[in-house]
């Protein structure tokens, strides 16, 4: 793949005011129904995370889809997900997959997407563009200072609709209606209003985040794409950012192959064919360049971190140091 063949936000158009509306009512409903429990949730497994695959892509950061309307197939790479309306779905940030869309009953698809960057959140309402195919038809971006903690929450329901706790039921309705409830509070106050020359910076960081593992992507190819020229697009990045668009990419780039490192058990040059580097000596030396460590000392470094984290006292006294989990501390003197 040398070139960018994924739809960008430009073919979007900014949300209106009748869309805004549709936006919260959208939030508002799948908020009562996870009050209520009544919210269908559909988190696919984490299974071959970071790993290319012919006609699927991730992203270093999850996916929020809730489905108004139609279905969408998710072809994952240990499973096929089948949303439907009314359903809530999280795509795991570094999981590869394809959607595939079709119309039902109530009317053609359509659904509301949710994107994370680094300081914006980005929701969208997607609608069929070609047969199975879909693509974004308008668009919102909110620039948000807590977005830690929607990315948390997102998290903590991945982890949780796959575990087996006790109370795991309503740990997902909590952790969902306060998502859901941010959300809309995010609609209902954020400005999102962004002028063009913003929008198209953006649009530039969703381009890279759609296209982190595409090797053919470039300033070059980002600008086409949004109908600028390369040296306007790179000034324009830099002054708003203060950071170079193709600094942007290598940065976007390791920091998703330092998730690899430390959440796959990947082969050095699998995560750099994952993270859009074509040679994985090239990607040792950007790594090294941008982290001061080559891709294995880091790990080995990441994963010492871990283990003296598990040997840490757990409780710290006036006297003494405990390490026990929990351990009263009349039974631990005895």
């Amino acid at each position: 793949m040398s070139t960018l063949e994924i739809g960008v936000p430009t073919r979007g158009q900014p949300v209106n005011i009748h869309q805004r509306a549709e936006m919260r009512d959208v939030l508002v409903k799948a908020l009562d129904w996870a009050r209520r429990g009544q919210l269908p949730l559909k988190i696919p497994a984490t299974k071959g995370l970071m790993q290319k695959h012919p006609d699927r892509h991730y992203h270093f950061k999850p996916e929020v889809f809730i489905q108004t309307r139609g279905r969408t197939i998710f072809d994952l790479p240990d499973e096929r997900l089948l949303v439907k309306a009314g359903d809530l779905c999280i795509i795991p940030a570094g999981l590869p997959h394809k959607e595939t869309i079709e119309d039902d009953e109530k009317g053609p698809f359509r659904n509301l997407v949710v994107g994370f960057y680094s300081r914006t959140l980005s929701m969208h309402f997607a609608h069929e563009v070609s047969p199975g195919k879909p693509d974004i038809q308008a668009i919102e971006f909110f620039d948000t200072a807590n977005l830690d903690v929607f990315l948390t929450l997102t998290s903590h329901l991945v982890t949780t609709f796959h575990a087996r706790a006790p109370a795991r039921q309503h740990i997902l309705n909590g952790l969902m209606t306060a998502l859901l409830g941010m959300l809309q509070t995010l609609v209902e106050t954020g400005t999102g209003t962004l002028n063009r020359d913003v929008a198209k910076v953006f649009q530039a960081k969703w381009l890279v985040r759609e296209q982190i593992s595409n090797p053919g992507l470039n300033v070059k190819n980002i600008a086409e794409k949004l109908n600028c020229s390369a040296d306007y697009l790179s000034h324009l990045f830099h002054s708003e950012t203060g950071e170079k668009l193709i600094h942007y990419i290598q940065r976007i780039r390791i920091d998703g192959a330092k998730m690899a490192l430390e959440t796959t058990q990947l082969y050095i040059g699998e995560i750099a064919f994952s993270s859009g580097f074509k040679d994985p000596a090239y990607f040792t030396r950007v790594f090294r360049k941008m982290t001061g460590e080559s891709p294995h000392e880091y790990r080995l470094r990441r994963d010492v971190e871990r283990l003296q984290a598990e040997a840490a006292p757990k409780t710290i006294y006036f006297d003494r140091d405990d390490y026990s989990h929990g351990t009263p501390r009349d039974r631990a003197e005895a």
